[in-house]
């Protein structure tokens, strides 16, 4: 492992060096540790306003933080909906209050995420990027209007993709797991069949369409070939879709409820291969916290969604570059840099005159995720128990530590 020293100077990197010459206020001993840049996660949810109780902005950038985190984007699903400047504004004002970290809002595309009137995208100027995540945009010509005044922005749309029609009312993958616990299947073809609708909305908008939680091999098909075609779109995977299939779901256990669902294995296969070869751009969590009583009602009545911050880079890494699937260049690549290059972000890189945005990780020791010790109001992982390692033990955002394992030596 090479040494280097790094000095940060008013929330910047100034120095990389072999020794750094110059004495500091604070001086943080991350010997035998890996300094990468700062995470960043393009999907979260903070729940708040209207949500607090399953989590709030301080206690879900305090999660982010400590999986390494230094910048996210949260959905917009919350209540107020972000769909006016006013509630933007106020919202930026309370992140502004309680983050630790970078929180970049979404707006979303429709009021009151109704999907039926399109909010006034161009007053919601300091939003991140325009998404009605949670459900998908049922009509065409509101999903086309929408990109083509997104597109005169120079703003992403970030979709949810699911035809209602055919969804079904499902809660699981329709395959083998929905037979077995006589559960209502959710098929594959509602997400693929409107990404495909989608990519050619967005090829005749102009617009940079961007895709979520990508997780079919017929989504990854659609989403290569419109790359192919010189279309502007870019899509996500999650951890979870690139760990587990409908196979790890063994009883009626909704931590292991989300949607997207855990799709077939030929689905998970298609996802890593898709994410090897270009076609899927980054990874991000969709972390989703949930109250546990809520929880604990089972497949049929439980919300969907699992936690993600605390957990990520830990089961990547394990799971994938220890195992040989994945290069831990590229892991940190689909966790810093490509988001970043994606959405035009200024982070996401460890280089001198960037923002000080650092994570220190313990690539060595092995450790067992308990939920119970998570900085998340939501416990709600499918994970739990896991021996992983990777673990963040330090995080810098803008030149501030914001969290700090005990491990870690910092002298002042």
């Amino acid at each position: 492992m090479i040494h280097k020293e790094i000095l940060i100077e008013d929330n910047k990197i100034s120095q990389i060096a072999d020794k750094v010459n110059v004495s500091a206020e604070e001086v943080i001993d991350g010997q035998g540790k890996l300094a990468l840049p700062g995470f960043i996660d393009v999907h979260i949810h903070l729940r708040e306003p209207g949500g607090e109780h399953k989590e709030t902005i301080q206690t879900g950038t305090m999660a982010a933080a400590r999986g390494g985190f230094t910048t996210v984007a949260a959905m917009p699903n919350t209540n107020p909906v972000p769909d006016s400047r006013e509630k933007i504004d106020n919202l930026l004002a309370k992140i502004e209050e309680d983050a630790i970290i970078r929180v970049l809002p979404y707006a979303s595309i429709t009021k009151g995420l109704e999907g039926k009137e399109l909010t006034d995208l161009e007053s919601l100027g300091e939003a991140f990027a325009y998404t009605d995540d949670g459900v998908g945009v049922q009509t065409a010509d509101l999903m086309l209007q929408a990109m083509k005044r997104a597109a005169k922005l120079g703003k992403a749309i970030v979709a949810h993709c699911e035809d209602n029609s055919i969804v079904y009312n499902g809660v699981v993958h329709d395959g083998e797991v929905s037979e077995r616990l006589n559960l209502p299947g959710l098929p594959g073809i509602s997400e693929s069949v409107q990404i495909a609708r989608d990519v050619l909305l967005a090829e005749a908008a102009g617009c940079h369409y961007h895709v979520c939680h990508v997780s079919t091999k017929e989504s990854v098909r659609v989403i290569r070939d419109a790359k192919r075609a010189g279309i502007n779109v870019t899509a996500e995977v999650t951890p979870h879709h690139l760990i587990l299939n409908e196979q790890d779901i063994l009883s009626n256990d909704a931590n292991f409820k989300m949607n997207p669902p855990l799709r077939a294995k030929e689905d998970q296969e298609a996802l890593l291969e898709g994410l090897l070869d270009g076609t899927i751009d980054l990874i991000a969590t969709d972390h989703a916290p949930h109250a546990e009583d809520e929880k604990a009602l089972g497949f049929l009545q439980a919300p969907f969604g699992i936690t993600g911050l605390e957990t990520a880079f830990p089961l990547l890494y394990t799971h994938l570059v220890k195992t040989g699937k994945l290069s831990l260049k590229l892991l940190v690549d689909y966790l810093t840099v490509k988001p970043a290059q994606v959405f035009a972000l200024p982070y996401g890189r460890l280089e001198v005159a960037e923002f000080a945005d650092i994570t220190l990780i313990d690539l060595t020791e092995e450790w067992t995720i308990d939920k119970h010790t998570f900085y998340s109001k939501g416990k709600n992982t499918p994970f739990n128990g896991w021996n992983v390692f990777g673990k963040p033990v330090l995080t810098i955002a803008g030149g501030k530590v914001v969290y700090e394992d005990e491990s870690v030596f910092v002298q002042l």
